[in-house]
């Protein structure tokens, strides 16, 4: 007589097992009934079975239960256990910090492309936002494109489409009330697409003064493009061009940008990954 198994469902329909993870310092994962994204900051054991408390990229702290498949790393599910040096309830090292100031995730691949993105006016301004904010960009999967100016961007809206899945987040240089920039935004912002900008009549003046080394930015007259008046007040080069090198080079983190640009860029970023 053959003997059969009593488990008689086909190889190809059981389920794959769940791989087990080291939940070590720094590890960025997702819970997946929450949506919850973040970086393993502790795992302490508990009455009720062990937890790992998460700390997004704004700071914020949640604990999960350490359930089997209760987490996506990469995109696929995984179980996270206990690293072998968390022996007792103390904290791991708190991981460090990428130049915005969210948690670093060193060796982290980019996630896959959100359909969302967000459009920066202008090159310069799309190059400091690359600087402070590229890695949490990548590991958000949001994709930055260069908007060349505001007054191609009801037809990028129009051809964009933006929905609940493809949200469009957009920054413009000197967005101020009456403007013609204002009245463009508020045609095309609705509930997929914000639009935010800076009051800087140039990204430059984003930059503190002093991480540049210098005590304020000129005043430039009206009617004078005011990067050329700019290096002329300050006695540099008229190379724009080398200017602007000169001003992203002094640009470390967050701590070298004026808040209202902070706030813009963070704004957009929460508004595309929601």
């Amino acid at each position: 007589m053959r003997q059969y198994s009593a488990d008689l469902t086909p190889p190809w329909k059981k389920p794959k097992p769940v791989p087990e993870v080291a939940a070590d310092a720094g590890l960025v994962v997702e819970e997946l009934g929450t949506g919850f994204c973040g970086a393993v900051i502790r795992c302490e054991k508990t009455a009720q079975g062990p937890t790992v408390t998460l700390e997004d990229r704004f700071g914020k702290h949640r604990v999960f239960p350490m359930e089997p498949g209760g987490f996506l790393l990469e995109g696929k599910a995984v179980t996270l256990v206990r690293p072998a040096s968390a022996a007792g309830a103390s904290p791991v090292r708190r991981p460090s910090r990428t130049a915005s100031g969210s948690v670093a995730v060193p060796g982290a691949r980019a996630r896959v492309a959100r359909a969302g993105r967000i459009y920066v006016e202008g090159r310069h301004d799309a190059e400091l936002v690359e600087r402070v904010w590229g890695d949490d960009l990548r590991i958000e999967g949001v994709v930055v494109e260069y908007l060349e100016g505001i007054d191609d961007l009801p037809a990028i809206v129009a051809e964009f489409s933006p929905g609940p899945d493809a949200r469009l987040g957009v920054l413009v240089d000197h967005l101020v009330p009456g403007s013609k920039e204002s009245r463009i935004a508020a045609r095309v912002t609705g509930e997929y697409a914000l639009v935010v900008g800076h009051p800087y009549i140039d990204v430059w003046e984003a930059v503190k003064p002093s991480s540049v080394g210098i005590e304020a930015w000129p005043r430039v007259p009206r009617g004078q493009d005011w990067k050329t008046g700019v290096c002329g007040a300050l006695g540099w080069p008229s190379n724009t061009g080398a200017a602007w090198q000169r001003i992203l080079g002094s640009v470390r983190s967050y701590r070298d940008l004026e808040p209202a640009l902070l706030g813009r860029v963070e704004e957009l970023i929460d508004f595309v990954t929601t």
